[in-house]
């Protein structure tokens, strides 16, 4: 403990700690190859989408709660991280010091199937190039849909496949690493939802709008873009009955929930089809008269 009153590790334990911290998480990621999918197929899995799982030739490995936390962390990163860095962000309450024991502990109780999934050299752990991770593919799909030199005739089952997804990254997780990238996973997974659903709606792949936009309502049930995604694809469909229905539960939904209307762009998708989109009180006002 130093005179200041803040403490102070042995010489050496901390080199390192922050250093990497901007590269870690803040370097820009290559851009993704345009297929959805890469070639070949690993025998060791990560998946991170609903939950944590260790696969190794499809089959799931029981590892210990800590080791989770380290696969994990190692999957989202992809690169080689210093030891110090990534001790110091997972155990992030303790000592330097401690931090690296820690680190060293959950190494060593990993066993073979997780040793199998990182490259762990003398001052750096990575995750092993060949593993599969379903979060970098996921993403990877993503932005393929995002493009917008990606047809919707090109997109199909592949951009479909978006919607079995779980759209919960690690959920029940709260680490502070964690919670960043969860919630820029669940944007750009919607966002996804949204716009796939536009682009089959041009390419008048009517069924798989709606199963898209479905998935986004579903996902969250409150945000009024996947709501007019949903409603868009039923008047595409020319299923005028099903884009009321959807625009009434939102409605109510969005009332009972947070006391709003939906917006005039989401009412004005249903004008002249259910007579004033906003009954009762809420109708006098949005006729103005």
């Amino acid at each position: 403990m130093g005179t200041d009153g803040r403490r102070r590790d042995p010489p050496g334990c901390g080199a390192g700690r922050q250093v990497f911290a901007g590269a870690a998480l803040g370097a820009p990621r290559a851009a993704p190859a345009q297929a959805p999918h890469p070639p070949g197929r690993s025998s060791v899995q990560i998946d991170l989408l609903g939950g944590f799982r260790l696969l190794v030739a499809d089959v799931p490995v029981p590892v210990p709660a800590a080791s989770e936390r380290l696969l994990a962390f190692a999957a989202l990163h992809r690169h080689a991280m210093p030891r110090a860095f990534v001790a110091g962000t997972l155990w992030p309450e303790t000592s330097d010091c401690r931090a690296l024991a820690n680190l060293r502990s959950v190494l060593a109780r990993l066993g073979i199937s997780g040793r199998s999934a990182l490259e762990i050299r003398p001052g750096e752990i990575c995750l092993a190039q060949r593993v599969a991770v379903d979060l970098h593919r996921a993403r990877e799909l993503a932005l393929h849909v995002l493009d917008p030199a990606t047809p919707g005739e090109d997109l199909g089952p592949a951009g479909l496949g978006l919607t079995g997804l779980p759209l919960e990254l690690l959920p029940g997780w709260y680490d502070d690493w964690i919670l960043a990238e969860a919630e820029n996973w669940r944007q750009l997974s919607l966002q996804t939802l949204e716009v796939l659903s536009g682009k089959l709606v041009r390419a008048r792949q009517f069924a798989g709008a709606v199963t898209a936009a479905s998935a986004a309502v579903r996902a969250d049930p409150l945000r009024e873009s996947a709501q007019a995604a949903l409603v868009r694809a039923h008047l595409a469909e020319g299923n005028q009955s099903e884009a009321v229905r959807a625009f009434r539960r939102y409605e109510c939904l969005l009332r009972d929930e947070l006391g709003l209307r939906p917006t005039a762009l989401l009412s004005g998708l249903v004008t002249g089809l259910c007579g004033d989109p906003h009954p009762g009180v809420g109708g006098a006002v949005g006729r103005g008269r």
